[in-house]
């Protein structure tokens, strides 16, 4: 190893104790303003400042004694020049390596303002090499002509200019969604390409069938007749106007945006389904009355057996036996908080007999969470209100046959329009997400819901 590679190594150790250094005393400042700091602690956070310090200082007096010893070695280098005798002939011009000076990257002459610095630091932070590669000649140029001063320990908090802050823009955090539970968890249908109407027929009077009174005696006859289920076909949109500015010259803005309103869009067709005037499930379902002042999971879980006893019974032979319960999270939660010594008296198959239902642990939105006591798979769905009853501080919990809550979806929704024209005048670009959709949970009535004073705001203490 040269001796010049020493020296540059030396530099690299010198560079990385100073960073040390730093951190360490910025941890020392941060420890010093919090109010539960203690003095063994500080006293211990100031000797390892110290000893970083320490180390500095050592791998400064190490680079320092390399170039001392590099400096006399060129003293004897040029001295021996000097004592060459003068019949030995100089090397011819193109045969000797000659030291220069280039032009430096950023020239004051050229670029006064720092214009092309600036733009080349945001070009780097976007993955341009080229850029990189031109910061990378910067700093090596500012080590060769003002390394002293780039070596003093001195913190980012020194060059407040200089520091470029970064902005994690693939960690971004999105507004947080209520999303499509139940939508997801419904009969899913491709919508018509065609109308604003989806038109079912229902067998409102079906036929009879009797004994016959006698031979020969006329038998029972009754005519048949259906009622037309029209269903209307509903659009679903949101728009936002981005500056140009935003878009051309800010990291993913467009991108984000664009998930945000998506989002949007699916929050608020779950949230008609279960909730829109008329047609949503709170307002076609049954209500089977939970009322009680000190509400308990114990008492509730009959509540829950009488509406999916009156599910089927409306359904029939129509009955798919695919139940599911709906509910919002904090009574999903409130039920697994329930204790208890006793259990039903008929088990179900997969569910353990002592305890009330089973927990799948599964994240919010990915399906269905767990089950009830009697094998009812629970989908959990925080679109459900919590505003209502006279309290309004209630909540609601539905039982359906899944297979019956029907739900029409354009194949490609949501779609969205890009149009730079209609903002063109002040430079602005609309962005529109847009879909259209059906749905039914009333092919037949038969869908319950579990309310009353019994889901008020739940307190957990274990009943």
């Amino acid at each position: 190893m040269t001796l010049a590679e020493m020296i540059a190594q030396a530099r690299t150790a010198l560079e990385t104790a100073i960073t040390t250094r730093q951190q360490e005393q910025d941890a020392l400042m941060a420890l010093r303003s919090d109010e539960n700091l203690t003095e063994e602690a500080v006293a211990a956070r100031v000797a390892t400042r110290d000893a970083a310090d320490a180390e500095v200082t050592r791998r400064q007096q190490a680079l320092a004694d390399l170039e001392a010893e590099q400096a006399r070695e060129d003293e004897l280098a040029a001295l021996q020049a000097r004592t060459t005798p003068a019949a030995t002939r100089a090397p011819a011009y193109d045969q000797v390596h000659r030291v220069g000076q280039d032009e430096r990257t950023y020239r004051p002459d050229q670029d006064r303002r720092g214009a092309m610095f600036e733009r080349d630091v945001a070009a780097a932070f976007l993955g341009d090499y080229e850029a990189q590669s031109r910061l990378q000649r910067h700093m090596q140029e500012e080590r060769t002509e003002r390394g002293d001063q780039l070596q003093r320990a001195a913190g980012t908090g020194a060059f407040a200019g200089l520091v470029v802050p970064q902005y994690l823009t693939d960690m971004y955090a999105p507004a947080a969604a209520a999303r499509r539970p139940f939508a997801d968890a419904c009969r899913n249908h491709d919508l018509p390409p065609q109308g604003m109407t989806v038109n079912l027929s229902r067998i409102t009077t079906s036929t009879a069938v009797d004994n016959q009174s006698a031979e020969n005696a006329a038998v029972t006859e009754q005519d048949i007749d259906d009622t037309l289920h029209t269903v209307n076909v509903q659009t679903a949109a949101g728009q936002q106007t981005l500056s140009r500015q935003a878009i051309e010259r800010g990291a993913g803005v467009e991108a984000v945006v664009m998930d945000d309103l998506f989002r949007r869009y699916h929050t608020n067709l779950d949230g008609k389904l279960l909730n829109q005037a008329a047609t949503g499930l709170t307002n076609v379902a049954t209500t089977v009355a939970y009322t009680d002042g000190t509400p308990t999971a114990a008492e509730l879980y009959p509540k829950v057996i009488e509406a999916l006893a009156g599910v089927e019974a409306a359904m029939l032979d129509m009955a798919s036996g695919d139940n599911i319960a709906v509910m919002h999270s904090r009574r999903w939660y409130w039920m697994q908080n329930a204790m208890g010594s006793t259990w039903p008296l008929i088990t179900q198959p997969g569910v353990i007999a002592q305890t009330l239902g089973a927990n799948y642990a599964t994240a919010y939105g990915r399906g269905v969470r767990g089950v009830l006591p009697n094998g009812t798979p629970v989908i959990v769905d925080n679109n459900i209100a919590t505003n209502l009853g006279a309290g309004t501080n209630e909540d609601e919990i539905y039982l359906v046959d899944r297979q019956e809550c029907h739900l029409w979806e354009d194949p490609d929704a949501p779609m969205y329009i890009r149009a730079e024209q209609t903002k063109a005048a002040s430079l602005g670009v609309l962005l529109v997400v847009y879909g259209y959709y059906a749905y039914t949970h009333n092919r037949y009535a038969h869908s319950r819901k579990i309310a009353g004073t019994g889901l008020v705001t739940p307190t957990f203490t274990g009943v």
